[in-house]
């Protein structure tokens, strides 16, 4: 799929105006991360008017914060819960062949060091794969310790009894998060970064629009809408209280976050195309060693918050639970100084109403969608792999609240997003690093661009840059070098020395200030040194 948009269809000024000068929206969507991308994308499918606005940039928070895997969920099938692991294998295959430029099949392999470690783990993964049935890609082995270190060939032999081999998928979440943004403006949606909401408006006790403000700017607008989505992830629950507040009834909060914590190291520490996977770490979490863009992810972690920062710092406790962790598996043990890169994401899980929020290991990761006596409906929890089927669950809310007319659903199974190459596979796999890769059929764009030749890094030219600030709604350094491209999750000493570059580059493609000295400072935070 070539894109059909133009740059003037990002230039910052006409989406305000565009915005000033629409007198209604079918649909106005909070939030600019998955599920709020992926509502999007669905309404404008079926052709609703449709607005998005997100506060920062797109995938700012959660969204960009995976630990990279389009997955049904292994756990999720531990726990009995077949309903969510089928639908999950559903749309992974979904995405994998609507964005294949951007997600692919992956390999994973369990060690196992008690001898009857294979076949009980090995029994459950062959369910996996009947559960997937046809959507399958690839059979579950049954490997010797021979086999399990030719593939991991840095796996902790001591002890080694053997291993299991299945399949999963891995992605680029924000780079997904772009194609969606941008293949639901190619349908005629209008989004928005930087132009956080201020407010909800009501009349007759019926939400009927919003208040916003050009973050950049300071411009506010009144949008009017006949269905207002607050898809807003760790954060949905203050516009629900200032809709109850509204309506003079408080409501409980539906969000328990949970903070998750990457470490990323060189690939020296597990040289391979394959992950390993440890189904039960000293916490019964599950542990991952995943090769993307050249690296290594480390995690994750599973800690309650109670506070929603936007810029979520690891805790120390968390580091050292993943680098001591990853050392009983890896044959050399990773430590702080090793670390190119950690971050920390908060997950919006779904809260039970009975629940205080200190358990998130045993909340459910499966969305909830809620409608509240004004007609906002609210969406949260979920993961990215079902970011599809999540949106389509949100539009018949919006019918069945009387709020949009019911319109067909199903139109984005067979969508491909933005850059999916014509041959509906990708010719470069994103184990080995950032590149063109990621742009799919849109990689003649950018070699046509200026600076098309000249490499800052591996993996970004100053024409991916101008790209980005043409074509991807990017406004600051950071959103180049965490989202557009992936060097601050892969490296932040690296983006923090390429971001006077970068910085002048937006500066002659924008015309207003990139934030520099903000991204530095984040950088820093980045490599493991807390900001003050």
């Amino acid at each position: 799929m070539n894109t059909s948009i133009s740059p003037q269809a990002t230039v910052r000024a006409e989406l305000l105006q565009q915005l000033a000068q629409t007198p209604s929206f079918d649909l106005a969507v909070v939030g600019g991360g998955a599920t709020g991308l992926g509502v999007a994308l669905d309404a404008a499918a079926r052709g609703f008017k449709v607005v998005l606005l997100e506060a920062m940039d797109f995938a700012k928070g959660t969204s960009s914060r995976a630990t990279k895997l389009v997955h049904g969920g292994v756990r999720y099938l531990a726990q009995g819960n077949i309903a969510l692991v089928r639908e999950a294998l559903h749309e992974r295959t979904t995405l994998l062949h609507n964005a294949p430029h951007i997600a692919q099949p992956l390999a994973f392999v369990m060690p196992s060091y008690r001898l009857l470690d294979t076949p009980f783990y090995g029994i459950g993964l062959k369910m996996y794969d009947a559960l997937a049935g046809k959507a399958g890609l690839g059979s579950t082995q049954f490997l010797s310790a021979g086999a399990t270190r030719s593939l991991l060939p840095t796996v902790q032999g001591k002890g080694l009894k053997g291993g299991v081999k299945y399949w999963d998928g891995q992605f680029d979440d924000a780079r997904l998060a772009l194609a969606l943004a941008r293949t639901a403006a190619a349908k005629g949606a209008l989004l928005i970064n930087y132009c956080p909401v201020t407010g909800l408006v009501q009349e007759g006790g019926r939400v009927v629009g919003l208040e916003c403000k050009d973050a950049e700017t300071g411009q506010a607008y009144t949008v009017r809408a006949r269905c207002v989505v607050n898809a807003t992830g760790p954060w949905v629950d203050q516009l629900r209280q200032e809709d109850a507040q509204m309506l003079g009834k408080p409501v409980k909060a539906m969000v328990a976050p949970s903070q998750g914590v990457h470490l990323v190291v060189d690939r020296e520490f597990l040289p391979s195309d394959h992950a390993l996977l440890v189904p039960k770490t000293a916490d019964g979490r599950v542990l991952f060693a995943v090769p993307w863009l050249g690296k290594v992810i480390l995690g994750t972690t599973d800690t309650p918050r109670h506070d929603l920062a936007r810029e979520p710092v690891p805790f120390d406790e968390e580091v050292n639970f993943i680098l001591s962790e990853a050392g009983k598996y890896l044959s050399r043990q990773p430590t702080l100084a090793d670390v190119r890169s950690m971050w920390a994401g908060l997950r919006p899980l779904a809260k039970p109403q009975d629940d205080d929020g200190e358990n998130t290991k045993g909340i459910s990761r499966e969305h909830t969608v809620l409608t509240s006596k004004s007609g906002m409906v609210t969406v949260t929890g979920g993961k990215w792999t079902t970011y599809r089927a999540m949106a389509e669950d949100v539009l018949e809310a919006c019918f069945n609240a009387g709020e949009l007319p019911r319109k067909p659903g199903g139109v984005t199974v067979n969508l491909p997003l933005v850059g999916s190459p014509a041959s509906g596979r990708s010719q470069h796999s994103m184990h080995m690093g950032q590149g063109m890769h990621s742009y799919g059929s849109e990689a003649a764009v950018i070699e046509a661009l200026p600076g098309a030749s000249v490499w800052l890094a591996d993996g970004l030219s100053e024409a991916m840059v101008r790209f980005a600030a043409r074509y991807e709604y990017a406004r600051t350094v950071e959103d180049v070098l965490a989202r557009r491209s992936r060097m601050l999750f892969l490296d932040a000493r690296l983006a923090a020395k390429l971001a006077p570059r970068v910085a002048e580059i937006l500066r002659e493609e924008l015309g207003s200030d990139p934030a520099l000295e903000a991204f530095l400072a984040l950088a820093q935070q980045y490599t493991g040194k807390k900001l003050a």
